[in-house]
């Protein structure tokens, strides 16, 4: 299949918001990307400076617009990356699927289940790929860790605890309105109904489900907001069961004091245990049940999963920019194969995709259905 640059069209992440200029780095690390269009901003102003300083040759002030114009060119986008606060993912994906583009989209996948499952249908239709960027699933260890368990080295799964802790809205940062991320994300119409629950809760539940290959089937949900006068939750716990009968647990807060950003994931199975935690990213540990635990690092561990998603050389740190554009060089090897009729490559599997995105909404609704029951268990996915 014949390599190509792909041209990459952007829509939010303008001046001022911090996951755009991630986007955009891990859209050129690997070099399968050229930015060259962008709406930035709805002000037509902001959106012509946001895309001078980024470089992008033609700015848009309307996404709708950009949907048609590029879709019309000969030399128009193949894909677009959506960045905008969360109420927008579905109408903006929509028009650029509807216009034959395809999407890679930042998480959640939307602001209801609903939404989602359409934006699952019309991908399907259109044929385009739509990929969420549920960055984490791109770190080399957490592919290795998959591996593991695909190759029974836990054995059965019996228990799942995950966890992902930040402090950055442990005071009411939003009420200032100086912090743009603050304001938006505690924002319900802007954000939906899930606050810390959607923006990091479901980063948690995608990990869990990604590395064991298992969803859980019910759960019993305590989703809370501790700082007074916020309006959207700033903290989540649960507890899990699986159709296997493993067990697990999750909990995500963004008032942890002292937490950076806290995610871990430990599984234990018949046979072994695994460990992962995301601020060390270069380091998985496994310990067999009556054995010592072993220190697995990136560069040293036999897994063409994780060898996929490796760039530099062993003892040199690999982190969150090189598992984002992971994501990215997945998109694109993907985008080649639609475009020439052919299957993904093999190694392009694990990138997480609109599908994810759906269960991720699964999981957000029966966690606020069970939290507003008190906690009772819900299925997930049963209405």
């Amino acid at each position: 299949m014949q390599r190509r640059k792909l041209r990459l069209g952007m829509v939010g992440g303008g001046q001022g918001a911090f996951i755009g200029a991630v986007h955009r780095i891990a859209a050129r690390l690997d070099d399968r990307f050229e930015l060259v269009a962008g709406a930035l901003s709805s002000d037509p102003q902001r959106a012509q400076a946001s895309a001078v300083e980024a470089g992008i040759a033609r700015s848009y002030a309307d996404w709708r617009e950009m949907a048609r114009a590029e879709a019309a060119r000969d030399d128009g986008i193949d894909a677009v990356a959506i960045v905008t606060p969360n109420h927008l993912h579905a109408p903006v994906a929509t028009a650029f699927l509807d216009a034959g583009i395809h999407v890679i989209c930042d998480k959640p996948l939307a602001v209801s289940l609903a939404e989602g499952e359409a934006l699952a249908r019309l991908a399907r239709e259109r044929r385009r790929l739509f990929a969420l960027t549920h960055t984490y699933s791109g770190y080399p260890l957490v592919r290795h860790a998959r591996e593991l368990v695909e190759r029974g080295e836990l054995g059965e799964i019996r228990v799942v605890q995950v966890e992902y802790a930040q402090d950055w809205l442990a005071e009411p940062v939003e009420a200032s309105g100086a912090n743009k991320q603050a304001g938006w994300r505690t924002d319900p119409k802007l954000a939906g109904p899930a606050g810390c629950l959607g923006d990091i809760g479901t980063h948690a539940y995608q990990l869990a489900a990604f590395v064991t290959g298992m969803s859980p089937r019910a759960l019993a949900a305590d989703v809370h907001t501790f700082v007074a006068g916020r309006r959207i939750d700033d903290h989540v716990q649960a507890m899990l069961r699986y159709a296997n009968g493993a067990r697990g647990m999750l909990w995500a807060s963004q008032v942890a004091s002292g937490a950076e950003n806290a995610l871990r994931l430990r599984v234990f199975g018949t046979k072994a245990g695994l460990a992962f935690d995301q601020e060390q990213p270069n380091e998985l540990w496994f310990t067999p049940l009556g054995g010592l635990a072993e220190r697995l690092t990136r560069a040293r561990v036999k897994s063409p999963l994780a060898a996929h998603a490796t760039r530099v050389p062993a003892g040199h740190p690999e982190g969150y920019l090189e598992a984002f554009a992971q994501l990215y060089l997945d998109a694109a090897l993907q985008i080649d194969a639609l475009d020439a009729g052919q299957a993904p490559p093999p190694e392009s599997r694990l990138l997480t995709t609109v599908d994810d995105g759906v269960d991720g909404l699964r999981f957000i609704e029966a966690m606020l259905k069970s939290s507003a029951a008190d906690g009772r268990w819900v299925e997930i996915g049963v209405a």
